[in-house]
């Protein structure tokens, strides 16, 4: 029953998440029609790396709807999680046009810090403002859907970095109007450039812990196993895995030896409530056995006929094998 509420809580989630995702993608799409061709008319690289960029939002926010979609498919046949990880596919892929895409700008920009063109600073600096209002709605949007995905989060740095290109453009825009430096718009470029290589590389190491099943921000096995040793009549912990399956779904395994006199179904059930309560795991695999647990050597004569039959004939059986 707590799986189905749980299920139930995830499902209402995403569904909430996929409704702001569809918001900020209308807005990214609509203004960035408008961005390119004030681009063109104003020649401003600042405002044509902008709208590139917004493309990248606009492609990363349709992936991560997609991605959203995949995630909450039921899991089936050999996909024993689902399309969870299609999350952090997506995750990693916003990462990727990020990178690709600052260092596209950032050739542009040197071109044009050494040849600067004329920009029309006042076209620049009304399409900026604009800019940052839609951004600022976009962004504002997503922060009321749940940031603990990465799938969300990739979405989320796409449109934040966009918003301080927006901000640094209308400085630009201000700087040619005031004083009519031309290369400040390709040195805001190089900046909006440098935010972009920031979230993109957080983004695809994020993604990539995750895809090397390394443990969690935030657990460290070490701990982990600790508190499992001073668990009441535990003995000895070992193969220990911490993992995530994906963002906000931590996974662990482990084999664990007790006393020969404690009870090992209770003690897994205390050690699963401890992991629960102290590192906020609730997908565990616990191998709970007694220490010193050896099989017991049966004597078919002390059996009766039948079963000494059934004995002798299993025995037999392993034999060949």
């Amino acid at each position: 029953m707590a799986h189905e509420h749980l299920g139930h809580a995830h499902g209402a989630r995403s569904e909430a998440d996929r409704g702001r995702l569809t918001f900020a993608l209308a807005l990214i799409v609509g203004f960035m029609a408008v961005e390119v061709v004030a681009g063109v008319i104003a020649h401003s690289l600042a405002l044509l790396s902008d709208a590139g960029h917004m493309l990248a939002d606009a492609g990363a926010i349709g992936f991560s709807l997609i991605a959203l979609r995949l995630a909450a498919r039921p899991a089936r046949g050999a996909l024993t999680f689902g399309f969870k990880r299609a999350e952090i596919l997506s995750a990693q892929a916003n990462g990727v046009t990020l990178l690709i895409l600052a260092a596209f700008i950032s050739y542009e920009a040197i071109v044009r810090l050494v040849r600067p063109s004329d920009v029309r600073g006042g076209l620049m600096l009304a399409v900026a403002l604009v800019g940052i209002l839609v951004n600022l709605a976009a962004a504002w949007s997503l922060t009321k859907a749940s940031r603990e995905s990465l799938n969300v989060e990739g979405s989320f740095q796409h449109i934040l970095t966009d918003l301080y290109a927006f901000v640094g453009t209308a400085v630009a825009a201000a700087v040619i109007l005031i004083t009519g430096y031309q290369r400040a718009d390709p040195v805001v470029s190089l900046l909006i450039a440098a935010l972009m290589i920031r979230s993109g590389v957080s983004l695809v190491k994020a993604a990539g812990r995750i895809f090397l099943e390394a443990a969690p921000q935030g657990l460290e096995p070490q701990a982990i196993g600790e508190a499992l040793v001073r668990e009441a009549g535990v003995v000895e912990v070992h193969d220990l895995h911490v993992w995530e399956v994906t963002s906000g779904f931590p996974a662990l395994s482990a084999h664990v030896l007790v006393a020969r006199d404690s009870d090992c179904h209770a003690a897994r059930r205390e050690m699963e409530a401890m992991l629960h309560e102290r590192f906020g795991v609730d997908h565990t695999t616990l191998q709970v056995d007694h220490v010193g647990g050896d099989l017991l050597d049966i004597d078919p004569a002390s059996l009766g006929e039948d079963a000494s039959d059934m004995l002798n004939q299993n025995r037999q059986r392993q034999d060949r094998r």
